[in-house]
């Protein structure tokens, strides 16, 4: 029973550190919806990688406390890759909490250059 017990615990440990790494998004899976040209449903064939090749651009947008985009001022770094998802890309844009908008912000963090 204390074997059963334990395995259960351990069982409960580890996916709950599995669920809290999701939670802050997974850097390989942000890089390919980054380069993918299909994001979101998007219809142009482009993918946010088809002008920030390698995330050339973006490396202090994590930092960033405003973004000036089409004549808009946005404070928050998923409402500006939604408005490149729905403006550049014609796709729709992703729910701010969501796990492949998690994944494209720990990508966007990692080219981070200190």
């Amino acid at each position: 029973m204390r074997a059963a017990r334990r395995g259960i615990y351990t069982f409960l440990a580890v996916f709950f550190v599995i669920s809290l790494a999701d939670a802050a998004g997974n850097v390989e899976r942000g890089k390919a919806l980054f380069n993918d040209p299909k994001l979101s449903g998007s219809k142009t064939g482009f993918s946010c990688g088809y002008c920030h090749r390698n995330g050339r651009g973006l490396e202090e947008a994590i930092d960033k406390k405003e973004w000036k985009l089409m004549g808009k001022k946005y404070y928050k770094i998923e409402d500006a890759i939604n408005i490149f998802i729905e403006k550049a890309m014609h796709g729709r844009p992703l729910a701010p909490n969501s796990q492949e908008m998690l994944d494209l912000i720990a990508y966007i963090s990692s080219l981070h250059r200190d």
